[in-house]
């Protein structure tokens, strides 16, 4: 009886809202003195004949409204005429910086802020753009930097905007500290955050700064970390900056890291009429949970798989809660509930704040469309992935309601951020010194697009790449991944020979199934090499140039508990070189492995396995540029691309190589060298195969052990090694002592 009474009523509506609907006979529009007729009623979106209602006046004021070109708008509708009343906005003929003569700040301030010049003004916008050039001085060490504003109204409905700033002293970070129960040393932690310590030669980073924000992600980073290893009850309990000399500041955290917590018993409640067969990829999880450290990426492992859930129809209406439960001293319980959720739909997805970036960057990153069921859970994982893109300062969004209460819109607002970045490091070491530098912008054109150009130097190479890297190609959700590359390799010293190589490759990188990435990519390359006079008759007799055109692709496994600094977990990495065109056809086949395992916090274990083989295809030589020599972090204790076959004294690679490495780390080793980390190591390798003379293979297994420490200095990361050769080839160069330090500017 009652939904047949409320279906009475809305009928009643329907048809009160059709009785008074007129037909639009004319348009007449006062006040416009920019904008054309035409072009309000484009914004308008009604047509003469159309039926108009009080609603759709309504709907009308705020279409104009949202175009941002008016101050204030008056509808009327009157026996057919509707008349359309506007004030416009004024525009900014100019916006000035008073105080600020670095033409790189000045360029990201215009950039940012809302207010540009041409645009229409605002004066609520204000106080948000005082914020955004607050937040960008800061980011450049302006840390009491004080912003004024005040405009002047012209006659001709502009207006001229002009900010005061006075600067101050850069706020630079002498010293940083951690404090309280922290468990980690300092090492580790200062390679968590992304502040940094400022040193006379840092003339590039903005790291050195004393940034509020820039704490606030390093709180947030610290805290994820040490949840992410146990640590549930985590508490940054403060972070403070005090001035040192009145000139720098020292920035102190204060952690207690707590208990280190496990996983007890998980438990998924569902809704009466749904099977649990449905949601067998989550208690799958939760078999796997049981007595293990909890951990951040499992909580995520779980979210994501009731995402793809909520992607199937059957469960387009679902939400999800999940608690944790303390249970005892360091156990806890996790509990997910299922919930339906109220059957409503996405009427509209309105974006503001996006003065850069398209709108289409925003909306194919939403996991929901317009017409789609609204879920939250999707919603929550949109905005999300909208701030992962790191193209914005902030994401938010609101719920707003509709004439159809089974309707609402969704609205995004957006802060944009400077997304330009310039690097340059610096490294040296036993194996040589080498200088890079760098432009990277990730979101050029505001199409979500990210360029990349970088420039790398050292004893033996030199290389320029330029990348572009667009995520979602052509809305396939698929990134295509364009290099442009030329490198130069001299080891004519060392290997006998040189070469050049420059071409270009177009590649995409996907989740082909669960946490297996597959990486395919075309490549072109032209190669020109050259041997010395020395060299053996077989190696001379490649001299010459080449084009190479081969088809590349990676599948990986990640099952870490994180990229950073893992304790546990496996990842696996197979890649294929296949040639299309050649003049000598090798297949370049590669296999890494990796497997973490940490028994307590004292110690965190790492055996990992590399195998690469390359083969002709066609009977002929393995070009020497493109043979086998082990990475120098496989086998310590032995020089560089010194070890494996030898023709008439040179070192030449092989058709195949493969190493063994068993690493023990300490990381809470003597705890009063709060900088230095220490493990102790075993590696075992081997190249072998010559296939243009088999009497020069003499294949034999190589072995060291020995110890590694890894120094945060004043300089930067310090990494040295002592190792003894275990076994060796008489021909094999040995190397006891290795170092490497590198910094950035």
């Amino acid at each position: 009886m009652i939904k047949k009474i409320f279906i009475l009523i809305y009928f009643v509506i329907l048809q009160t809202n059709l009785l008074f609907a007129e037909e639009i006979k004319k348009f007449v529009i006062n006040g416009n003195k920019r904008i054309t007729d035409e072009t309000i009623i484009v914004f308008s979106n009604i047509n003469i004949g159309s039926q108009v209602n009080s609603d759709d006046l309504n709907d009308i004021t705020k279409k104009l409204y949202e175009t941002n070109f008016f101050y204030d708008i008056e509808l009327s509708l009157n026996q057919g005429i509707l008349q359309i009343k506007v004030v416009e906005n004024a525009i900014i003929q100019t916006v000035v910086f008073n105080g600020v003569k670095n033409k790189r700040i000045l360029s990201a301030l215009e950039e940012n802020i809302l207010l540009k010049e041409k645009r229409s003004f605002f004066e609520t916008y204000i106080k948000d753009d005082e914020e955004k050039i607050t937040n960008i001085l800061r980011t450049n060490g302006y840390y009491f930097a004080k912003v004024d504003s005040k405009y002047l109204k012209n006659d001709n409905n502009t207006i001229d905007l002009i900010y005061d700033i006075e600067l101050g002293e850069r706020s630079l970070i002498k010293k940083i500290k951690f404090i309280g129960n922290k468990v980690l040393k300092d090492r580790k932690l200062k390679e968590i955050i992304v502040s940094e310590e400022a040193r006379f030669w840092k003339i590039i980073s903005k790291k050195k700064y004393l940034d509020i924000k820039r704490i606030e992600l390093d709180k947030n980073l610290l805290k994820n970390y040490y949840k992410n290893n146990g640590y549930y009850n985590v508490a940054i309990e403060s972070s403070s900056a005090q001035l040192v000399n009145d000139e720098y500041f020292e920035l102190i955290f204060n952690i207690n890291a707590g208990e280190k917590y496990y996983f007890r018993n998980a438990t998924l409640e569902l809704p009466q009429n749904y099977s649990q067969e449905n949601f067998n990829g989550i208690i799958s999880i939760f078999d796997k949970l049981k007595n293990k450290i909890y951990s951040l990426k499992k909580i995520e492992e779980i979210l994501k798989e009731i995402d793809n859930i909520a992607l199937s129809k059957q469960f387009e209406f679902i939400s999800a809660q999940y608690n944790e439960k303390i249970i005892g001293k360091n156990k806890i319980d996790l509990n997910i509930k299922i919930n339906e959720s109220e059957k409503i739909y996405v009427n509209r997805i309105k974006v503001f704040g996006n003065y850069t970036t398209q709108e289409n960057v925003i909306r194919n990153a939403m996991l929901v469309d317009e017409g789609d069921p609204f879920n939250e859970i999707l919603l929550n994982n949109s905005i999300n992935e909208l701030k992962y893109k790191n193209i914005f300062n902030k994401v938010s969004f609101k719920l707003e309601n509709t004439s159809d209460n089974l309707k609402k819109n969704i609205i995004i607002n957006v802060q944009e951020k400077p997304t330009g970045e310039i690097s340059a490091g610096a490294g040296t070491g036993t194996s040589g010194t080498q200088l890079s530098f760098g432009i990277a912008e990730k979101n050029y054109g505001g199409a979500g697009v990210r360029l990349d150009t970088n420039f790398h130097i050292s004893d033996t190479f030199i290389r320029g790449k330029f990348s572009i890297n667009n995520p979602n190609y052509n809305n396939s959700d698929k990134s295509l991944n364009t290099t442009i590359e030329s490198t130069n390799i001299d080891q004519m010293s060392n290997f006998g020979y040189e070469t050049t190589r420059t071409g270009l490759s177009l590649g995409t990188s996907y989740e082909q199934f669960k946490d297996i990435y597959f990486s395919p990519s075309f490549s072109n390359y032209y190669e020109n090499l050259k041997t010395s006079s020395t060299a053996s008759t077989s190696k001379k007799s490649q001299k010459g140039s080449y084009f190479d055109s081969e088809f590349n692709y990676r599948l990986s496994l990640n099952k870490l508990n994180q990229n950073f600094q893992p304790t546990d977990g496996y990842k696996t990495s197979f890649y294929q070189n296949v040639p299309l065109y050649s003049k000598d056809y090798a297949l370049d086949t590669a296999l890494e492995y990796s497997k973490f395992f940490s028994p307590s916090d004292s110690v965190v274990f790492n055996f990992s396995i590399f195998a690469r083989g390359i083969a002709s295809l066609n009977g002929k030589d393995v070009r020497v540029s493109k043979r086998v020599f082990l990475p120098n972090k496989k086998l310590r204790g032995f020089k560089s691309g010194r070890i494996g076959p030898l023709d008439s004294g040179e070192y030449i690679g092989g058709n195949y190589g493969s190493a063994l490495n068993f690493v023990s780390s300490f990381p809470n080793l003597l705890p009063e060298l709060q900088n230095v980390d220490f493990s102790i190591f075993v590696d075992a390798g081997n190249v072998w195969g010559v296939d243009y003379n088999e009497s020069l293979d003499k294949s034999k297994i190589r072995s060291s052990t020995g110890v590694a420490i890894n120094w945060f200095t004043p300089i930067g990361p310090l990494n040295f090694s002592l190792a003894v050769p275990i076994s060796k080839a008489d021909t094999d160069k040995t190397e006891t002592f290795r170092f490497d330090i590198g910094t950035t500017f």
